[in-house]
């Protein structure tokens, strides 16, 4: 016959501890195991050379040397002084600025022209969409190289196509000439990038309630003013976020310049970061690379803290 310990008693005696509780794991264990790994390699890939250009920028280090030595101001001194960094910066400046103009104004075009096509013909505007993004799937460096074959003087698509044409006058050494040379650059540039911000748009157009252009159209609004007073205010979210990309990305850009022209002719193509490759990586001054790209850093860092602050006033929640 079984014997209970009354209620009281069985409460207060000790709980023998078991193998299998001994060898429960806290719940958010599992969850570190997975992200240690990702973040000790985005440590040691990223955080690390971030933050020791930080202290490299005050030094002369030459990448090779162990010894360092603190030289204070003078990298940042120096480089307000160098040619090389002004014109680099002003290179890098035109094609930011060239390149947020157009490649967002061509891709609210094309994201206006595909949110009416979805009305009526959904198959269609859907691969249209996926074809305008292929060529954001593609490494800069595969869009640099064909973009180099496409503005060839000898053997270039492009002059090809005009002398088929009969516009023998029209063809240009596209690379070649310091005038052009950053155009092609930024042309390349556009039909890389400009499927991916005009998804941003077509986002922010397809989240537009439909009530408000039937609202605006018994106002008597027509098209363009149901663009001005309805589309362009409630896709200010959209166009923040393209900007502020479109941004960041010209005063970074790298691998396509590095493609196809290597920053030539002479100067006329070469970026900041292009700059700061040659300082490094060619000419050993580390501790100067570093200071440029320092003042890079904190250049884009300013710059999207202000244009952010100026897009934001103009966003509607709705």
């Amino acid at each position: 016959m079984k014997r209970f310990a009354p209620a009281g008693l069985a409460s207060s005696m000790p709980i023998t501890a078991t193998p299998a509780r001994l060898l429960r794991l806290p719940r958010w264990l599992p969850d570190v195991a997975f992200v240690l790994p990702a973040l000790i390699l985005f440590t040691v890939v990223v955080i690390y050379p971030v933050l020791s250009s930080f202290v490299y920028g005050f030094t002369d280090w030459n990448g090779v040397s162990p010894d360092v030595h603190f030289i204070g101001l003078r990298n940042f001194t120096d480089l307000f002084a160098d040619r090389n960094v002004r014109i680099a910066f002003v290179n890098t400046l035109t094609f930011t600025i060239v390149a947020a103009v157009f490649q967002n104004g061509i891709a609210l075009g094309l994201a206006l022209a595909l949110d009416h096509l979805m009305g009526w013909l959904r198959g269609l505007a859907t691969a249209l969409r996926i074809l305008f993004l292929i060529p954001m799937l593609l490494s800069p460096l595969a869009i640099g190289y064909l973009g180099q074959y496409i503005f060839s003087p000898t053997f270039g698509a492009l002059d090809t196509l005009l002398a088929d044409a009969h516009l023998e006058s029209w063809t240009r050494d596209w690379l070649g000439d310091p005038h052009l040379a950053l155009g092609s650059v930024i042309a390349a540039n556009l039909w890389q990038y400009v499927g991916y911000n005009m998804i941003i748009f077509l986002a922010g157009l397809q989240a537009v309630p439909r009530d408000l252009y039937e609202s605006a159209s018994l106002d008597g609004a027509g098209e363009v003013q149901q663009f001005w007073h309805v589309t362009w205010p409630m896709i200010a979210p959209a166009t923040t976020i393209s900007l502020i990309l479109t941004l960041i990305g010209g005063f970074k850009v790298f691998d396509l310049i590095f493609a196809m022209t290597n920053g030539g002719p002479g100067y006329a193509t070469e970026s900041v970061v292009m700059r700061v490759y040659r300082e490094g990586f060619q000419l050993n001054h580390f501790g100067y690379a570093a200071a440029i790209s320092i003042t890079l850093c904190l250049f884009i860092f300013v710059l999207s803290v202000a244009l952010l602050s100026i897009l934001r006033r103009r966003e509607v929640v709705v």
